[in-house]
């Protein structure tokens, strides 16, 4: 570490071990942990939601998560992963002023309010939309209207706006977000998987040695899943697994009905994610292929696993992660039915091409480490720290 420590306030919809709520979780954990190795004093303030069946706790709890300390809010009221925490005012009013504060994710209450709260204290943070910042999917107009109304004060008021990829940097630009406050800082990768491994998921699901593609993440609208199921209709014989919560849209509903077809029947297989004592990257080196034909993706954690995997891996070129997978452990393919199932069948029919992917993939992984990600991080907060000033929340920046 060069220069002083810094207490850091991180703002999260969710936490640990709320793995339902998909790759963010892991990214906050990787984060407020690395900091923490480089000296620093990471508080969390978070709701007490694990996932989308179970309510949050009725109590604030404070926890010691790997050296972070975690204030999991009493959460009483809740749509999916934003929750409504009565406690916060007291929390915040209770902890050290940060020098810093990170609020991840957008229009939630928790990162809302703390972003009003530092601006009203003169704290400066920085944000980290995880993109979200552009509304797509689902109640697209209610989001517009959030935003104009509160949410969008939050963008505006970042002394840094986080993005995780060049893909999402257009994004925000092209949302009205100046230039010069995004910094790209992207996503670690696990460490690499030495060697190979075989055997834990499909001794699971029971597919023995058929070609296998797999999916991890929530199983939802925009994931490209649709696309996928084409593609394993017209590929005689090959399996598709799908390792992920349900995401509460219909989508898990239309793969079942999609196990059922005949030209699927018995090659569908939906497995809930690991638990959060599991990571395991064996299971993607169970897969021929993964595939992440999304709609859009700030990054796409689950291509950087499965990457570190040594698994070759078939992307849309709407995912970030295809900034450093492209060309390096991934066919990038365009957002069409044609494109994903011409790749997947290509890799599948080409073992030496699948080899060159799945060493490449490892080779991305060990250059970007989490360390790597949690010094640009740190430089990020330093600076942001450092400067003089502060910015009115509900300002509009001009052109």
């Amino acid at each position: 570490m060069t220069g002083p420590s810094l207490r850091i306030l991180f703002a999260s919809p969710a936490y640990w071990p709320a793995l339902a709520f998909g790759g963010p979780i892991w990214m906050a954990r990787e984060l407020n942990e690395g900091m923490i190795r480089r000296g620093h004093a990471v508080d969390v303030v978070t709701t007490s939601l694990v996932d989308l069946e179970r309510p949050g706790a009725r109590r604030t709890a404070t926890r010691s998560v790997d050296g972070v300390s975690v204030h999991y809010l009493a959460t009483p009221a809740r749509y999916r992963w934003m929750g409504v925490t009565p406690s916060l005012p007291l929390v915040l009013r209770r902890l050290p002023r940060p020098d810093v504060v990170h609020v991840f994710g957008y229009r939630d209450p928790v990162g809302t309010a703390v972003a009003a709260w530092a601006a009203l204290l003169g704290v400066p943070y920085v944000f980290e939309p995880l993109g979200m910042h552009r509304p797509k999917l689902r109640k697209v107009r209610t989001k517009r209207l959030l935003d104009a109304l509160v949410a969008g004060r939050v963008a505006r008021g970042a002394a840094a706006v986080v993005a995780t990829s060049e893909f999402e940097r257009r994004e925000l630009v092209e949302a009205g977000i100046p230039p010069s406050r995004i910094d790209i800082r992207g996503n670690g990768f696990p460490p690499p998987l030495a060697g190979e491994t075989r055997g834990a998921l499909r001794s699971r699901i029971g597919v023995g040695e058929a070609p296998l593609l797999l999916y991890v993440g929530r199983v939802a609208r925009g994931k490209g899943i649709d696309l996928l199921l084409a593609a394993a209709r017209s590929l005689d014989g090959v399996h598709v697994a799908l390792v992920g919560p349900d995401g509460g849209d219909g989508t898990a509903a239309a793969v079942r009905a999609a196990g059922s077809e005949p030209a699927l029947r018995g090659r569908v297989h939906h497995l809930p994610p690991p638990s959060a004592s599991e990571r395991p990257l064996d299971w993607y080196a169970d897969a021929e292929v993964f595939v992440l034909a999304s709609e859009g993706e700030s990054f796409g954690m689950s291509a950087a696993e499965a990457a570190a995997a040594g698994t070759p891996v078939v992307l849309t070129d709407r995912c970030g992660v295809a900034d450093v997978l492209g060309g390096r452990g991934a066919l990038v393919v365009p957002y069409e039915p044609r494109a994903v199932r011409e790749a997947v069948a290509r890799l599948l029919a080409d073992p030496a091409l699948r080899r060159a992917l799945g060493e490449q993939g490892r080779a991305v992984a060990a250059e970007l480490s989490w360390d790597v990600i949690v010094a640009r991080q740190e430089a990020v907060y330093r600076r942001v720290a450092s400067a003089s000033g502060r910015r009115d929340w509900g300002r509009r920046d001009r052109p």
